[in-house]
């Protein structure tokens, strides 16, 4: 099956939404602000990095130390100005709305490689990301993955997608996860926040040659509703995966209920506080006038 449509300018940002919801996965080969937010992505990661090639970064440092300095990286990433910049500019190329448009941070994600048969000391900054719906977890189906890789990839070394999972429900963890409860400790005691607490599970077994690896170029970006199951592949290669990842929300998408159809989620928390409005930085809670970490009771799918 094929894995991606192919973004075309004509489709304007309610077209863009309803084919996301929908299931597209929406590729965007010729951006210029991706291109330039992938140069300025390259030339910041190689600055910090120097003189190690970030790509072989893993080869002069141990486990723990190089989690660190990769912590370091994300941090000092996530708040250059001239990235937010770029990230802004290209979300206006596709036509986004930036006083309609709310945002996530914008992540740069390491994933070095993973000897087979090795045990290796787990840590946020390195981590490979377990099979997951992020609506598990946000419970926001209005919500918009993008993904974009800094360097090239390959399918040893990337994620895949689970298509034909879209609309299927699948047994997971949603209803016991308590994304509050891990923000609290994430920002009072991080150092108590392990791998499992970070996602729902699956709570059943998928068929793993159902899943497609995203092969993408550096310069492009993928789009994606958080509805999506996805998976980090073990990366088995020689090199260290580098990427960007981030969401997007529609606030009046939000406000009318539009979104992909949950399936299967049963989260007791809804994530506001992760999204800031595009256009003045604005919280989206106080956007809506909505707690960061609004209680849901439901209703469920049944």
């Amino acid at each position: 099956m094929a894995v991606y449509r192919e973004y075309d300018r004509g489709l304007d940002s309610r077209l863009l939404h309803e084919a996301l919801y929908a299931g597209a996965i929406i590729r965007f080969r010729e951006l210029e602000a991706m291109r330039a937010l992938a140069a300025a992505s390259r030339t910041f990661i190689e600055r910090f990095l120097s003189p190690h090639h970030p790509t072989e970064i893993h080869r002069h440092f141990e486990e723990q130390a190089l989690a660190a300095i990769l912590s370091a990286a994300q941090r000092e990433f996530a708040n250059t100005v001239e990235i937010k910049h770029l990230w802004q500019t290209l979300l206006t190329e596709v036509g986004l709305d930036p006083s309609a448009t709310a945002r996530d941070r914008l992540i740069l994600r390491f994933q070095p490689p993973h000897p087979r048969g090795a045990r290796r000391e787990w840590a946020r900054s390195t981590a490979t990301v377990s099979f997951h719906r992020d609506s598990w977890g946000t419970n926001l189906y209005t919500q918009v993955n993008w993904w974009a890789p800094i360097y090239p990839i390959t399918a040893g070394r990337t994620f895949a997608f689970y298509p034909k999972l879209f609309a299927r429900p699948l047994a997971n963890s949603s209803a016991d996860f308590d994304i509050d409860d891990v923000v609290r400790r994430n920002r009072e005691a991080p150092e108590t926040v392990r791998e499992g607490d970070l996602l729902p599970r699956l709570l059943e077994e998928v068929d793993p040659r159902d899943a497609l690896p995203v092969t993408i170029d550096p310069g492009e970006v993928i789009a994606f509703s958080a509805q999506h199951a996805h998976v980090g592949i073990q990366n088995h290669t020689d090199y260290t995966r580098i990427s960007l990842d981030t969401r997007t929300l529609q606030i009046q998408d939000h406000i009318a209920g539009r979104g992909a159809r949950n399936v299967d989620g049963r989260a007791r928390w809804i994530a506001f506080g992760m999204f800031r409005r595009v256009s003045d930085g604005r919280p989206l809670p106080e956007v809506l006038g909505v707690e960061p970490m609004a209680r849901f009771d439901g209703p469920w799918p049944s």
